[in-house]
């Protein structure tokens, strides 16, 4: 589950209790990382921490080896449509050189005709939502 949500820690055990495996949360969304890593881990989920594209990635960096799998949204959050920021693909070369086994994912804008830049930087994609669908719709045109 990817939560964008402003309390976060709110929704550990619903969320838990509903069946998610994994938990990923917003870094800029709590004021106690290191509290609800640890209360999402009791919850029997797996661990994700996100960040927006105005975070500077050494702030993720502390947490890294406490978690499962960072994402790095490539758009501003909740907002569907928006273009692919590409100046964000640093972030995930730098996450990739520094910790090589961690899963690194990317969210927003991600399409056929920016998918290759993720690649290249060794990121994931993980949500394209409106991308695709226009792409089903138009058969890749």
């Amino acid at each position: 589950m990817h939560m964008m949500v402003s309390k976060p820690e709110q929704w550990v055990k619903p969320m838990a209790v509903a069946g998610a495996n994994q938990y990923t949360f917003h870094l800029e969304a709590t004021e106690n990382p290191g509290a609800l890593i640890k209360d999402i881990r009791e919850n029997g989920m797996k661990v994700g921490l996100a960040i927006k594209p105005g975070t500077t990635v050494e702030y993720l960096a502390p947490w890294a080896n406490q978690i499962d799998m960072a994402l790095v949204m490539t758009v501003e959050p909740g907002f569907g449509g928006q273009k692919f920021m590409e100046d964000m693909m640093p972030k995930v070369h730098w996450l990739r050189t520094q910790f090589p086994s961690l899963d690194i994912e990317v969210d927003g804008g991600v399409g056929p005709d920016t998918v290759h830049k993720c690649a290249e930087s060794f990121g994931r994609p993980l949500s394209s939502r409106s991308e695709l669908r226009h792409f089903s719709k138009t058969g890749g045109k």
